[in-house]
């Protein structure tokens, strides 16, 4: 009778061993999409072509394009989700937001979106914030639903790139076609201020941990600097002719400004807000992503057909990647150790 409690008392040690493994795995599933997404998917890039309505994936280790899938008509950028879990594709004329598997890099679906060109997600992740540019609006949506919370109409041409605020209580627009910026408050969802800025604005970047924003003209060759606590222009940043996008660099002490016209790339300090280099590439440089490693910056050639892979330590261009036509906001994923993203082609929450 002994060795029979023994061997039942051994069996419900081992029984509850199991059952608590089983527990740790399902909480750690669970806390997975709260996780960075580093190491979680494969590495790849993904890019949209405007011009073909396509998409490819590039294996970045050997620069090649493993796969090629149609999408929806015009798309322009790859956009993380919120929680790191899907990429979409925002096809604009399509109407239509293709989802993409990280896991496996295909397509996994479709949902239908009026006129997507540019979509991001509010700090909290609580809803979408679709950029519907053709119809001047910024439709806000359930980003599980997709359904309309509210659309807040945007009078100005050209509505495109965002920034939030760093306490998230409102974003920063920019209205390409008009030469303004517009401060749209996210607890009324109503537009409450506007500013003229520059000639085309574009890109908008707030640094980690400061509440200016960088804003990338085309049309005045630079990037502006813009209080939009006190909603004005404290500084300009000459950088080359048609600035169009800016990235961060890994260690946030960098923004790489895109010069589509001229051909280059202009690295910004910060702190001191000058020029430190500048990067003579080719092509028209565009909208691009870094590598986890932050030693590669991967980037279209929008009116070239081409990515460019550009060593960040020299500046020198170490790959020319011929694409279908129209190649514009590409994103290597993953490659940032945040947990969440904001949108666009990979801008992620670091503060």
């Amino acid at each position: 009778m002994a060795h029979r409690r023994q061997r039942i008392s051994r069996y419900l040690a081992a029984a509850a061993m199991v059952l608590a493994s089983q527990g740790s795995a399902v909480a750690a599933m669970a806390a997975e999409a709260g996780k960075s997404a580093l190491g979680r998917y494969p590495e790849r890039v993904y890019v949209p072509n405007s011009a073909s309505d396509t998409l490819h994936v590039i294996d970045p280790r050997t620069f090649k394009i493993t796969a090629t899938h149609p999408v929806g008509q015009v798309p322009h950028h790859i956009t993380p989700s919120w929680d790191l879990t899907k990429l979409y594709v925002t096809n604009t004329s399509g109407n239509s937001l293709t989802v993409i598997d990280p896991m496996t890099g295909g397509i996994a679906g479709t949902i239908t979106v009026e006129d997507p060109y540019n979509l991001y997600f509010t700090p909290d992740g609580t809803m979408a914030v679709v950029v519907a540019e053709r119809h001047k609006r910024l439709d806000f949506r359930d980003p599980k639903t997709w359904k309309l919370i509210k659309s807040v109409p945007v009078k100005w041409p050209g509505v495109d790139h965002l920034a939030f605020s760093r306490d998230g209580s409102y974003l920063v627009a920019s209205c390409e076609w008009s030469g303004r910026i517009v401060k749209v408050d996210l607890k009324k969802l109503e537009l409450v201020a506007d500013m003229e800025l520059g000639k085309t604005p574009v890109d908008v970047v707030r640094p980690p941990r400061q509440h200016l924003m960088f804003i990338a003209d085309q049309g005045v060759h630079g990037v502006f600097v813009v209080d939009p606590d006190a909603w004005k222009q404290v500084d300009f940043i000459p950088t080359g002719r048609g600035t169009h996008g800016i990235l961060l660099s890994h260690d946030e002490k960098s923004l790489y400004a895109s010069n589509r016209q001229e051909g280059s790339i202009s690295v910004i300090d910060i702190a001191t807000r000058k020029v430190t280099a500048k990067w003579n590439t080719g092509g028209s440089p565009d909208m691009g992503q870094l590598s986890p490693d932050g030693k590669q910056m991967w980037i279209s050639s929008r009116y070239g057909a081409r990515v460019l892979v550009i060593e960040t330590t020299t500046g020198k261009v170490i790959a020319s990647i011929p694409t279908d036509a129209g190649p514009h906001g590409m994103t290597y994923f993953p490659n940032s150790r945040s947990a969440r993203s904001l949108g666009h082609n990979g801008v992620y929450q670091l503060d």
